[in-house]
């Protein structure tokens, strides 16, 4: 089966094989050729748009990225209202891009001082929620190599339109190596298979690991963040099981081309998702401190913490800031 016949099936919840069928609600699928830019300015009204880069040493892509976004969506149509770039402790030139590039920058050291800085992906969504000024809060990852306005447009489209939909996943076909659907190597190695076994609704969500998504403020607001990069699916676990299904939707972005990363790096983000989503579950491990180490011949062994940060809106300094 093709990638594109793959992923019409999934998005309408048909079998992807002659003997299996997808034991899961169909959420809904929209492209980002259903929205034109025009239209998506008229229905913004007064709601306002943050698009947040969390960025680590991404000098080679950020500034391009960031550029982009305020040419095509601030400066020539104004559809966004801010490009935030939550910069995860980078020591290369990723800060100076940005700012060359029209981006605010604020380092994550900044934001919520009183909790430590721990790292990781899904700390710094956290604390972009918390620096972030829009109603609308659309993340893109900061190695993107062929990013458009489209990225933006998809993800914003069905909260713009709908007022039923609060979070909105991309989705993408992403190459390895010039070979089409190929990519995403964790996503079908490690976290398909543990939603299918412990969160089964979530099952024609088509890439629950991409970095590509958007909430509605108060949503986001009121679900714990995962620090580590099990972020991303343990927002949809949150989300679905706080405010339903029926708020989630998802979007094809087109193609995605980034920074495939090496097996090496795979192994500790694959050992992350698994230990949060096990956690979502409820399922205990036998740790002796506060996370059991990755042990990999040859290499030394890597701790990988994982916890929640509280939901912002449980927090007297976020609450005051957005009274």
């Amino acid at each position: 089966m093709t990638y594109g016949k793959k992923m019409s099936a999934l998005q309408e919840g048909r079998p992807t094989r002659d003997h299996g069928a997808v034991p899961a609600p169909v959420v809904r699928a929209f492209h980002y050729r259903d929205f034109d830019l025009a239209r998506l300015i008229e229905a913004k009204h007064d709601t306002t748009i943050s698009v947040c880069l969390p960025a680590r040493d991404e000098e080679d892509t950020v500034g391009t990225i960031a550029d982009l976004i305020q040419r095509e969506l601030v400066a020539r149509r104004p559809l966004v209202d801010e490009v935030l770039v939550i910069d995860d402790r980078s020591v290369d030139g990723t800060a100076k891009r940005a700012a060359d590039a029209g981006a605010r920058v604020v380092s994550t050291e900044e934001v919520l001082p009183a909790f430590d800085d721990l790292g990781g992906k899904g700390d710094a969504l956290w604390r972009s929620v918390f620096a972030a000024e829009g109603d609308i809060i659309v993340w893109c990852d900061a190695d993107i190599r062929n990013f458009g306005a489209r990225f933006v447009l998809g993800l914003v489209g069905p909260l713009l339109t709908r007022s039923d939909i609060g979070f909105v996943k991309g989705y993408y076909d992403r190459p390895l190596d010039g070979r089409h659907g190929e990519g995403g190597r964790v996503t079908e190695l490690v976290a398909r298979p543990l939603v299918s076994l412990l969160f089964p609704h979530l099952s024609t969500i088509v890439q629950p690991l991409a970095g590509e998504y958007a909430g509605r403020r108060d949503i986001l607001e009121q679900v714990p963040f995962a620090t580590g990069y099990g972020v991303d699916l343990a927002l949809l676990i949150d989300i679905s099981a706080r405010f339903g299904m029926e708020t989630i939707a998802q979007v094809d972005l087109g193609t995605r081309i980034h920074r495939n990363r090496s097996l090496d790096e795979l192994s500790p983000q694959s050992m992350a998702i698994i230990q949060t989503v096990l956690g979502r579950a409820g399922v205990s491990l036998p740790h002796d401190g506060p996370a059991r180490p990755l042990i990999r011949p040859g290499a030394e062994p890597m701790l990988l913490p994982t916890t929640d940060r509280p939901p912002l809106i449980e927090l007297p300094s976020y609450r005051r800031r957005s009274a």
